[in-house]
């Protein structure tokens, strides 16, 4: 049984553990230039309540989804592509953050080295695919081709020909091979880019967000746009297809994310053995050191 004192301990573990992913979601109703400071209404508290439920809720089942994954050495594979500011980086750090960093992990590629433009270009990527019992999140993806890469003029009219010639036999073997592959495309307004892009660029925690190339983004929607439709005109496979997530509201596009995701794939709860912890080994006859006060990091706070 468990004593009033170790209850009060785990209570405040749990509190503290909670109050610091809700510090995490503070940005979000942040009082910028766009609100002029005016408080949450009765509706959007509602709604911050119920985000929350059902994240957790979500973040449970992505726990069973995690277990089914290691218990049956599934390989399971989800990109996450769409315009600058979307939301792709929201939904993979709430899919993440209650989950095994050895069983789930975020590949989000620099830009290729000199080396890496003259491989096979799915070469890099191939590196970073899942091992039975992990799942991979691409941060962009080799769709960077079909995008940046067509848009800024970083590659030939010739390898973006052959990139599109190559992508649905390379997605078709991927999945041949017994990878589950799941792709989202997130899609935000040009209004709605214009007013986050903006807030990045008045918010000293947000600045290093903006990059050249999402300045160029905001520059060339049209291109990106037209380079989108080719995309999904192309690559739109019934064996990969594409999932379009709309992310004008950041916590109903995360929602509608992970739980379309638990969706594509039919895992079951694994059982769980019961955990009993054993008691602590004590020696009478060991003598604990002390610790000199000067290796103690000061205490600020």
């Amino acid at each position: 049984m468990l004593d009033d004192e170790l209850r009060r301990k785990m209570h405040q573990d749990l509190i503290d553990t909670y109050d610091e992913e809700l510090e995490n979601e503070i940005d979000d109703y942040a009082r910028d230039f766009r609100f002029n400071g005016r408080e949450m209404s009765e509706q959007e508290k509602l709604d911050r309540r119920t985000y929350f439920h059902e994240l957790v809720r979500l973040q449970r089942e992505l726990i069973k989804l995690q277990d089914w994954v290691v218990a049956n050495g599934e390989r399971i594979v989800v990109i996450f592509e769409g315009r600058d500011s979307a939301g792709k980086g929201g939904a993979i750090k709430r899919i993440t953050q209650r989950l095994n960093p050895r069983v789930c992990r975020v590949a989000a590629l620099p830009a290729p080295t000199e080396r890496e433009q003259t491989q096979w270009y799915f070469q890099r990527y191939v590196a970073h695919l899942p091992a039975a019992g992990e799942i991979v999140l691409f941060d962009r993806s080799w769709y960077n081709r079909g995008g940046v890469e067509r848009v800024m003029g970083f590659c030939t009219d010739a390898q973006y020909e052959e990139f599109f010639q190559s992508v649905p036999e390379f997605e078709r073997m991927l999945v041949r091979s017994g990878i589950r592959l799941v792709k989202y495309w997130f899609s935000i307004t040009d209004d709605e880019q214009h007013a986050r892009f903006m807030s990045r660029i008045y918010d000293p925690l947000k600045q290093w967000k903006l990059s050249p190339m999402d300045l160029q983004s905001r520059r060339r929607w049209e291109d990106y746009t037209k380079a989108k439709e080719t995309m999904f005109e192309r690559t739109h496979i019934p064996e990969a297809p594409w999932w379009v997530v709309e992310g004008n509201n950041k916590k109903r596009a995360r929602l509608n994310c992970i739980a379309h995701l638990l969706d594509q794939i039919p895992y079951k709860e694994i059982p769980r053995e019961e955990v009993e912890l054993p008691s602590r080994k004590r020696d009478d006859e060991y003598y604990r050191e002390p610790i000199p006060d000067d290796m103690y990091v000061p205490p600020r706070y």
